[in-house]
């Protein structure tokens, strides 16, 4: 039997093993949470013009050396309009936030810094060139590229980009995903439930994270246990940019994922990862047609979607595909001694007065219990062979509260 894999060595086959998807053309309405596949550039300089920042009056700062001085109004720039004259020694013109300062004028006085007499208006405080004024520029110009290809917009980058007068950009297509679970044991959520079936909840929680990490996720009917059932469907999802298995992937009797997928000339790259929870891993390809296969157990799926399916669909709206990023805590509790399988052990994370990170393994490990994912908020990754560690020892973790989508 072939050696496990490392989980770097299996990540990196099934990154290596995905290509960017082609761009598409969205509306900025619908940009939010999508990948850019071209650096768009500003079609405008903003503010156009040097704009007020207050209301009050524009002046040229030489005109009031010292206060109080009195100017002569000459007339307003309000937002939305202008003064379309030079402003001359001596004069000032009323001005309100985000009117722009007519030609000459400097300087900001704000209303309060005045003192108003007919069209004799005092001030009260000298200013300094640029006082109160939002220069040409300021935010951006015209040509700035803010944001390179591969970057998941967010909502504050659509404003950003809506406002350099861009309706729309250039994306990666969101990639399909047929998600297929296979069992004679599953039943959908609310169907009856036999005696000797469980409900599927991998095939609900794997359309949620593909959907949260930016694909666009087609859940299958469940597959029953035979060879052509599953061969078919297996043949259906082939034609997506991914397929996902959920159980028959390892080599029991009644695990038919494998022999079907042979079957219709797919080569199997791996079928087993030294880590716990995913031992049963499988990553087949086709032609163009790419398949991870993600053990029954759901806990065990969850944590293989993060390691593996997050980066291969990263890897196809253009990104780079990474591991999760992990942070540094110190262990709140004694561990034993790990094997030879990189385990990730579902904890909770606590941030310290002191602003470091704490962190305590839940006392079950059991990777068919739902509820301890759901209660911990980090992975703690223990190497292979990791040897016990003492409270007080530092650890690498996985932190899901950042994580996008909710995972």
């Amino acid at each position: 039997m072939a050696p496990m894999l490392s989980v770097r060595e299996a990540h990196a086959r099934v990154v290596a093993a995905f290509s960017p998807l082609p761009a598409e053309t969205v509306s900025i309405a619908d940009a939010a949470g999508r990948v850019l596949a071209a650096a768009p550039k500003a079609r405008l300089t903003q503010p156009p013009a040097d704009l007020s920042a207050m209301d009050g009056y524009a002046v040229r700062a030489e005109d009031v050396p010292a206060a109080p001085t009195t100017l002569t109004l000459v007339g307003e720039a309000p937002a939305g309009g202008s003064y379309d004259h030079a402003l001359k020694p001596g004069e000032t013109v009323r001005i309100f936030t985000g009117g722009p300062l007519p030609m000459g004028a400097d300087s900001i006085i704000i209303q309060e810094d005045t003192r108003a007499d007919g069209k004799k208006i005092t001030v009260l405080e000298a200013p300094t060139p640029g006082r109160h004024v939002r220069k040409a520029g300021l935010d951006f110009s015209a040509g700035d590229a803010p944001f390179p290809p591969g970057r998941t917009l967010t909502t504050r980058d659509v404003a950003l980009l809506a406002a350099m007068n861009l309706p729309w950009l250039s994306v990666h297509r969101k990639p399909r995903v047929a998600i297929l679970s296979t069992g004679n044991e599953l039943v959908l959520p609310g169907e009856p439930i036999g005696r000797n079936q469980i409900i599927s909840s991998s095939g609900v929680a794997m359309a949620a994270l593909v959907r949260a990490w930016g694909g666009d996720p087609t859940l299958f009917e469940i597959a029953r246990d035979e060879i052509e059932v599953i061969g078919d469907a297996i043949a259906a999802g082939a034609q997506h940019d991914a397929l996902i298995t959920l159980g028959g992937a390892s080599v029991g009797d009644h695990d038919l994922v494998q022999d079907s997928l042979k079957a219709q000339g797919f080569t199997m790259d791996f079928w087993r990862i030294a880590m716990r929870p995913g031992k049963p891993l499988m990553f087949a390809a086709k032609d163009r047609a790419r398949v991870i296969g993600f053990p029954g157990n759901p806990v065990s799926t969850m944590v293989c979607a993060l390691l593996f399916l997050k980066p291969a669909l990263e890897r196809m709206t253009g990104q780079a595909g990474d591991l999760p990023a992990t942070t540094t805590a110190r262990l709140a509790a004694d561990v034993k001694q790990n094997d030879q399988r990189e385990d990730y052990v579902r904890a909770l994370a606590c941030r310290q007065p002191d602003g470091s990170l704490t962190v305590e393994p839940h006392r079950i490990q059991d990777s068919s219990m739902l509820s301890v994912l759901s209660w911990c908020n980090a992975l703690m990754i223990r190497p292979p062979h990791d040897p016990a560690r003492k409270a007080g020892d530092s650890v690498q973790i996985i932190d899901l509260s950042v994580l996008p989508g909710g995972y």
